[in-house]
């Protein structure tokens, strides 16, 4: 196995794929309102989209059992193509009705994508270089954020809908070709459970074993629900704070955050100590710096304090995330999978639910208010872990040394 040349092509497939994901998540919500003109359209494509990813959650574990390697990576990228080219070919009095379908089969292709490569990814590259490949996956990621919102924009006015939809066909084309010449070590054959509900004992033994690594997950999920919120928020302060560019806006904050996610993923595959202690701390604290950093960004009345907050929001969430990942990926190829499906089912639901909840309070409260309460769901959450933490290291100190 080539562990550096399967790291430059997952880089490079990620890249590209991400891209595609970020180009059809703003191009097609656009045409869902451009089409139906209805919000509650807007909402059902969303749902089905998050509908499609919690699917994934709980079938991806038994799936990636039975089949791995990267025959079913290329199949979910060819899955993408295929229903991006159904807007392509169905006569636009047929879309209104297919695109819940479709936003189903990209929630769908989008979670598996990403279940089956993160749980797989010990199995290409080699454990030494990991947090760097890690760190490169979120930079691309990043880089494609802002290059898919910008792009997806400028295609179409001046091309229409239908070239954004025929060049995001072919970024999943494109990634499924990368991801052909991919070599797998072969994984350690699992004691594998009897049904699904094995799976879930075994991750929760599992956890239970690793209360760390629970707390983690917890502390993701509530994370989530406060990225709901800053996402619901982000066209609301845009507007409040530029009326005349709020697009503009968006796209600056957007870029300066990707930035800063860019540059918190490079710092922390750079950070002494790669040891479990030291990335489960990268997490923590980037979760604690995102969502301080998000609090600040929706507090401010000028664009370039908007700006200036964007850039430690952006480095928190670098840093988390290369930290969740890494840490994630170090578990036995038994409960690996399994984690990995339990954090998309936590992600999508919590998305899901966060966006349901926060849409409201906009109409109630300012947007510093909002954020304040949604990310201080993460922070109330990091500090009771913090307690919970104090409280079983004092136990332990306090409890008598058995005599031998």
């Amino acid at each position: 196995m080539n562990s550096s040349r399967n790291t430059h092509l997952i880089i490079t497939a990620r890249l590209i794929s991400d891209f595609g994901a970020f180009l059809n998540m703003v191009a097609l919500a656009t045409y869902v309102y451009v089409l139906s003109n209805s919000a509650i359209s807007v909402a059902i494509f969303l749902a089905s989209r998050v509908a499609g990813g919690i699917l994934a959650s709980l079938i991806g574990t038994p799936f990636y059992r039975r089949v791995s390697g990267r025959l079913p990576l290329i199949a979910f990228d060819l899955l993408r193509a295929s229903v991006l080219g159904l807007l392509l070919i169905l006569p636009v009095s047929q879309q209104a009705l297919m695109l819940p379908v479709i936003a189903f089969g990209l929630g769908l292709g989008n979670s598996m994508f990403a279940i089956g490569l993160n749980s797989q990814l010990p199995n290409l590259i080699d454990s030494q270089h990991l947090l760097k490949a890690n760190a490169w996956i979120t930079s691309a990621a990043s880089i494609a954020m802002v290059a898919g919102s910008l792009v997806a924009g400028l295609v179409v006015a001046a091309f229409g809908f239908e070239a954004v939809f025929a060049l995001n066909a072919i970024t999943y084309l494109l990634a499924a070709l990368l991801i052909v010449p991919l070599r797998f070590r072969p994984a350690a054959a699992p004691v594998k459970p009897a049904n699904q509900r094995g799976e879930w004992s075994a991750l929760r033994q599992g956890l239970r074993s690793a209360p760390v690594l629970a707390a983690m997950l917890v502390v993701s999920m509530a994370d989530t629900l406060g990225s709901a919120a800053h996402n619901v928020g982000f066209p609301i302060i845009s507007k409040l704070l530029t009326p005349e560019s709020a697009s503009t806006t968006l796209g600056l904050m957007l870029v300066v955050w990707a930035s800063g996610k860019l540059i918190g993923a490079r710092i922390a595959s750079r950070m002494k100590g790669s040891d479990n202690i030291n990335l489960q701390r990268r997490f923590f604290y980037g979760v604690l710096l995102m969502s301080c950093g998000f609090i600040m960004m929706f507090q401010q009345q000028t664009l370039y304090g908007l700006l200036l907050f964007s850039l430690p929001a952006g480095l928190g969430d670098g840093f988390s995330e290369v930290g969740l990942m890494s840490r994630l990926q170090r578990e036995p190829d038994h409960l690996r999978l399994p984690i990995f499906s339990f954090l998309t089912l936590l992600q999508m639901t919590g998305f899901g639910i966060g966006m349901l909840i926060a849409a409201p309070f906009y109409a109630w409260w300012t947007p510093g208010a909002v954020v304040l309460l949604f990310h201080g769901i993460p922070l109330g959450t990091l500090l009771l872990v913090k307690v919970l933490s104090l409280r079983r290291a004092q136990v332990r100190r306090s409890s008598p040394t058995p005599v031998p």
